[in-house]
């Protein structure tokens, strides 16, 4: 059963060094912007690491030239983004390194409110394109988002995802591979058949589409597009634990 939330606000933290620059982006969206709930203001990378893995915005703003470690730097902290970024600065040259370091938007001090607005409006559909699956009595169709609106995959047909950046990509048996606009986190927690298993920060395979697997080189599963998939050290036992549960029901 496919069902989705249309959303029309959402939560959002401030970093950004200057006061003057937090309180006058709050202020913006609390006289301006509705959709906007500010959860917390950070002046610092590390004061703002703590409080978006406290708070969990669905947005961070952040401005890019901050002393001691900057905007980029704070992107770096995290393998995985699980929230919307938005550059926000006066200097419209980091531009491109921003779209390619993740960012989903970039907004150009100082801030003009159409703008503004616009970029409110980018984000709030961002938000409303994570598709929701539920599951209905078998867990083995997946529901894409797709250009015209969504497909729907049948899960024995893909072998593998991985990780790139904010995006997914999807291998899948007929050769081909789709990029998604999800997270490889919201795959791991849609995929509810037991053949998926995650083996690494960058990696869910299907278990049904495993050629061999051998210890040499910390270990890796080869899968049947010839692909060599890592397991770490650490999900191993689970993954061994995982085969042999599989194989007895054979």
């Amino acid at each position: 059963m496919y069902t989705q939330t249309i959303f029309n606000k959402f939560t959002a933290v401030i970093i950004d060094d200057e006061l003057h620059g937090r309180e006058n982006l709050k202020m913006i969206f609390e006289n301006y912007c509705p959709e906007v709930e500010v959860l917390g203001m950070a002046e610092s990378v590390k004061e703002a690491k703590k409080l978006v893995d406290s708070l969990k915005p669905d947005v961070v703003f952040l401005d890019i030239n901050m002393p001691v470690l900057d905007g980029f730097d704070f992107i770096a902290e995290y393998d995985e983004l699980n929230f919307m970024v938005v550059f926000v600065s006066a200097h419209e040259e980091y531009g491109i390194k921003a779209v390619k370091a993740g960012a989903d938007d970039y907004v150009l001090k100082p801030i003009n409110i159409k703008e503004l607005k616009q970029t409110i409006k980018k984000l709030l559909a961002l938000k409303n394109k994570k598709v929701e699956v539920e599951s209905a009595s078998e867990s083995d169709k997946l529901m894409l988002p797709a250009s015209h609106g969504f497909e729907v995959l049948l899960t024995d047909k893909i072998i593998r995802l991985e990780a790139e950046g904010c995006y997914t990509k999807v291998v899948l048996v007929d050769g081909k591979n789709k990029i998604i606009s999800r997270t490889l986190k919201e795959f791991e927690n849609t995929l509810t058949d037991k053949y998926f298993f995650r083996t690494h920060k960058s990696h869910i395979i299907n278990l049904k589409h495993i050629k061999d697997y051998s210890k040499l080189s910390g270990g890796y599963a080869t899968m049947i597009d010839g692909s060599k998939v890592e397991i770490s050290r650490r999900k191993a036992p689970e993954f061994m634990n995982k085969i042999k549960s599989l194989l007895s029901t054979i």
